[in-house]
């Protein structure tokens, strides 16, 4: 058989088991598209530093993606990687690394992420002194804005153009700032930025702690967001990881649901996650899809997937083979709408 491109490899060989499970998640991802329905994406662990900008960025620029709920270390390091690429570091053989090994990078004010080094003054104090500024600009002029939301005043305004050392198209920050897509991003207090703005509220640089809207304000907009988006279609989940990159947003459902006795909001109407995280008991991360039923999350009927693996290898081939089918269906929808008409 001729393989001509990724998709038709995946769908040739990915078969069976985890492979198979790719599919149905790719499959089942373009089915919400196909019925107008829209996909909150999350991201966990380290998907930025990873690149992952390479291939989401594409998904939100052909508008397969509608939200991404994120981690804090995931907004910036898709800034970093953008301004700082060529001064990263590559470890292969990390897993081999001794303590005074570490010690070694510290010293040079490398700080590690598996096989990545960020660089502390090309990355995080040249975004720092930069998005330090727009801080200081909105609590000199009493306003607040979210965490994100800085982020994109900062690559609207080009203050960090001259320093980009990648192709823009390939961050996935850069495309959902062109798209105005919405951002949450809870628990972005524990990230290197939400370090550096307490610090400068403990230093008395900033006045207004507030200047910075946090995650109750982040779980109300997305109440409006979640409500306004599902009452014409379904709303799916694709969740890359655990921890509170995919709590927090699934939450949205029960609360608006129970909370807020809201009976007529609908459920998430398609859940996938990619994850290496074992099922086990006690693990919200490793929990199979059906206990968010009882939490009303989920419904019988909703479409469940599971891909047990490393995303940094099961995303990129998903989202390839989610634009592979949304564009063919999206270019015979068209060309079919051009004959009859």
């Amino acid at each position: 058989m001729e393989i001509n491109n990724v998709a038709e490899f995946i769908r040739h060989h990915f078969r069976h088991f985890n492979a198979a499970s790719l599919v149905d998640a790719a499959d089942g991802y373009v089915q919400v598209l196909e019925d107008g329905g829209r996909m909150m994406v999350t991201l966990a662990g380290a998907m930025s530093t990873a690149e992952l900008g390479l291939s989401l960025s594409g998904m939100i620029r052909e508008g397969a993606v509608h939200a991404i709920t994120c981690t804090g270390a995931n907004l910036e390091e898709d800034l970093f990687n953008l301004v700082a690429h060529d001064h990263y570091e590559r470890i292969p053989d990390y897993r081999e690394l001794s303590a005074g090994d570490e010690v070694e990078l510290l010293e040079r004010s490398l700080n590690r992420v598996t096989d990545t080094c960020i660089p502390e003054e090309e990355a995080m104090r040249r975004v720092e002194r930069v998005v330090a500024q727009a801080w200081r600009r909105a609590d000199q002029r009493n306003e607040r804005f979210f965490p994100h939301e800085f982020l994109y005043q900062v690559l609207r305004r080009g203050d960090l153009e001259d320093e980009y050392q990648i192709d823009p198209s390939d961050s996935w920050l850069v495309a959902a700032a062109e798209k105005d897509l919405p951002l949450f991003v809870p628990g972005w207090e524990d990230s290197t930025l939400g370090n550096m703005f307490a610090a400068l509220c403990l230093q008395g640089e900033l006045d207004n702690v507030q200047t910075v809207r946090g995650g109750v304000e982040y779980m109300m907009r997305l109440a409006y967001w979640y409500e306004e988006v599902s009452e014409d279609a379904g709303v799916g989940f694709f969740q890359i990881g655990g921890g509170i990159a995919g709590d927090f947003p699934i939450c949205v459902v029960p609360m608006l649901r129970q909370d807020l006795q809201r009976a007529d909001v609908p459920l998430w109407s398609y859940f996938c996650q990619i994850s290496d995280s074992t099922t086990s008991y006690g693990s919200y991360s490793g929990a199979v899809p059906n206990e968010k039923i009882t939490w009303e999350k989920l419904g019988v009927d909703t479409p469940k997937f599971i891909v047990e693996s490393d995303a940094t290898i099961v995303a990129p081939l998903i989202f390839a083979l989610v634009l592979d089918g949304w564009s063919e269906r999206a270019a015979f929808s068209t060309n079919d709408t051009a004959t009859v008409s």
